[in-house]
C-alpha cells in the first residue's frame, strides 16, 4: 500500500510525491504539497485542510472509482483526519 501524507491523506508512491526535510532529504510522513524544507507549507487547521481537499473530490472519485459528494467526502475526512499524525491530539 502507498504511504499516505500524514497531513492531507494523499497517497505518496513515488519520490516526487514526498515532502522534504530542512536538509533536503525526503520526508516519509508528509507530501510535497504539505511539507517543504522542513516545515509545513500552510499554517492551517484540520478543518481548513479538509476544505482544501474538497477541491479535489472529482479527481479522487475518478482515481478511486467512487462517487463521493462534497458532503460525504467532508464527513469521511472528518472521521479520517484525526488519525493522521499532524492532526492527532
Amino acid at each position: 500500500m502507498d504511504k499516505l501524507c500524514q497531513c492531507c491523506g494523499m497517497p505518496m508512491n513515488k519520490a516526487e510525491d514526498f515532502g522534504t526535510n530542512a536538509d533536503g532529504t525526503l520526508n516519509d510522513d508528509y507530501c510535497v504539497y504539505c511539507y517543504q524544507g522542513g516545515k509545513f507549507t500552510s499554517d492551517c487547521t484540520m478543518e481548513e485542510q479538509i476544505e482544501e481537499n474538497l477541491k479535489y473530490v472529482a479527481e479522487f472519485n475518478k482515481a478511486a472509482g467512487v462517487q463521493f459528494t462534497a458532503e460525504t467526502a467532508r464527513a469521511e475526512m472528518q472521521k479520517f483526519f484525526p488519525t493522521l499524525k499532524r492532526w492527532k491530539k
